[in-house]
């Protein structure tokens, strides 16, 4: 039987410390299913890149690893406690969830799935990309370089720098 893993994330942008840990689950399973949650957020200060955007920019950073991935976008529902079976709904089937996330490991428990822990990158995450983004200081270090080029083809700093700038004014946080 085929060892299958999944792994969920917003990838608001797909970066290295991403890449980190897909390498690091593919040593142990035959495939991944990357998870695209929040698939109907976008352009927001947390969620600025499109489902269909993420989903390009996994796909250029996964190069030769691709062909072990499965890439599938999921909205988010309200209801907590069904939102494990929402998710398995739209991918096949799995073996072991990783996560960092507290509450997306007690869902997926509760719901008699493996859950463990997501190697983690130090120093790399997406809202510390978003925020060097916004204020026009270097991120493209934390990023796959395909990656950083697919953001530069959709103008995506800019679009950062703008829904920042915007909420800003509105008094939100920056």
């Amino acid at each position: 039987m085929v060892s299958r893993a999944l792994f969920i994330g917003r990838f608001q942008p797909f970066h290295n410390g991403h890449m980190y840990a897909v390498k690091h689950i593919l040593e142990s399973h035959d495939e991944l299913v990357i998870v695209v949650a929040a698939a109907q957020y976008n352009y927001t200060m947390d969620n600025p890149f499109t489902a269909g955007e993420r989903i390009e920019m996994i796909k250029l950073a996964l190069e030769e690893l691709y062909s072990k991935c499965y890439i599938i976008p999921v909205d988010n529902i309200p209801n907590n406690f069904e939102w494990p079976r929402h998710v398995l709904s739209y991918t096949p089937r799995v073996n072991i969830v990783y996560s960092n996330n507290e509450f997306v490991k007690l869902l997926f428990k509760n719901y008699g799935i493996e859950v463990e822990n997501t190697p983690v990158l130090p120093g790399v995450s997406g809202t510390i990309i978003r925020k060097a983004m916004a204020e026009g200081v270097d991120w493209k270090h934390m990023v796959p370089r395909r990656v950083v080029e697919f953001i530069e083809s959709i103008k995506g700093e800019e679009r950062v720098k703008a829904i920042w700038k915007i909420h800003a004014k509105e008094g939100e946080r920056y």
